[in-house]
């Protein structure tokens, strides 16, 4: 096992662990600390986009998702208003017995696919095909009014929140 191996497989753990504590969250039932998860999920997402050396995707990654997106999240969730949930009580019969029958389901499957196919057999060798120069040349010469015209448009829409946000126009 390389190193890079070691890491894939951190990485890996970290965006599974932290994807289940944005669903169930044992430490609290408050929306923002499931988003705080979430954005710790797109950091480990990115992680692993950087071991694919995929670099504008990991930038993009944490710029636009764990960025931007969160921040709509956060803003929604604190415009709502919305109160820490009550905690229900969970059977641990009926809990014990839904996680056995998901844990044979994706035994049986995983191992079915372990078996009855060969990864990676006579896949073509692996070529670099865009990179991020070529991507911003496109973009910036062929796409430059769609570019210019989206950037307005989010304006307008983020001047249209912030006016319907305001509790009281004067």
């Amino acid at each position: 096992m390389s190193a890079g191996d070691g890491f894939f497989y951190f990485f890996a753990f970290l965006t599974l662990f932290f994807g289940v504590l944005v669903v169930y969250n044992p430490f609290s039932r408050n929306p923002v600390t499931s988003a705080m998860f979430l954005v710790l999920t797109i950091l480990s997402l990115a992680g692993l986009f950087l071991l694919l050396n995929a670099f504008f995707l990991a930038a993009v990654q944490v710029l636009v998702y764990a960025g931007a997106v969160i921040v709509l999240f956060l803003f929604v969730i604190m415009l709502l208003d919305i109160k820490e949930e009550e905690r229900r009580k969970i059977r641990v019969i009926s809990a014990g017995t839904g996680f056995l029958a998901v844990a044979a389901i994706a035994f049986t499957i995983i191992s079915r696919l372990i078996w009855t196919t060969r990864p990676g057999a006579g896949l073509p060798a692996a070529t670099v095909v865009g990179s991020t120069a070529e991507l911003g040349t496109i973009l910036f010469q062929k796409f430059l009014l769609p570019f210019e015209i989206l950037s307005l448009l989010l304006l307008v829409a983020m001047v249209g929140v912030i006016l319907l946000s305001k509790k009281d126009l004067k």
